[in-house]
């Protein structure tokens, strides 16, 4: 199941989410950047446990709070992104507000950063961040953002695959110490290993998540 969105929404956007796909869009008409304008409120994806979604534009506070599955593409968020979050890849293209990252004890989050302020903002009391993507790190991330870029038609997305391999290195990651650490020792799944089905430019069609060697 689908679920679309064209303007704004408010509040818990995809609370407990179990599955299916959410896309909020920008109008086209809107007039304004929607990487500089908000398009849901806070605490969007909340207890989520499974399944993607698409904002192409600014989340409130608290975006993916106690996510435990979602693989999530926004264009910015305020402040306590990612708080306690369990699980799931978020994807932010832009700016993120202060403490994010708080409490987080599994999944990974991207955070595209050119200018290095996101350093500041993340809560570290958990996690670890890094600018040296693995292969996997790769393929996950560009996927998301191509997936992004069909089901939104995002500016943003668009940009950042037209210079995918100069952008890629400006993405930081952040991944929690214990998920890390249970990670190294075989102990865990690495959700990073699940790909999302790849979808067709502005088409709900999507083909399994497979990843080239190449």
């Amino acid at each position: 199941m689908t679920a679309r969105v064209t303007g704004t929404a408010n509040d818990y956007v995809g609370k407990g989410l179990s599955g299916g796909t959410v896309v909020v869009r920008t109008p086209a008409d809107a007039g304004y950047d929607p990487t500089e304008n908000v398009v849901i409120g806070n605490v969007a994806l909340y207890g989520a446990t499974d399944g993607e979604a698409y904002i192409e534009g600014v989340a409130g506070e608290r975006f993916a709070v106690r996510n435990s599955g979602v693989k999530a593409v926004v264009e910015s968020v305020g402040d306590h992104g990612c708080e306690y979050m369990t699980g799931g890849v978020v994807a932010v293209l832009g700016e993120v507000g202060r403490n994010f990252a708080a409490g987080m004890s599994g999944g990974v989050a991207y955070v595209y950063d050119p200018d290095g302020t996101a350093e500041g903002r993340v809560n570290r009391s958990m996690v670890s961040t890094s600018r040296s993507l693995t292969s996997e790190d790769r393929a996950v991330l560009r996927r998301l953002v191509e997936n992004h870029a069909a089901r939104t038609d995002s500016d943003r997305a668009a940009e950042l695959l037209a210079d995918w391999e100069t952008v890629v290195d400006d993405f930081l990651r952040v991944l929690p110490d214990p998920y890390a650490d249970v990670l190294e020792a075989g102990k865990a799944e690495d959700v990073r290993a699940e790909l999302p089905g790849r979808v067709s430019e502005r088409s709900d069609v999507t083909t399994p998540g497979v990843v080239s060697d190449d």
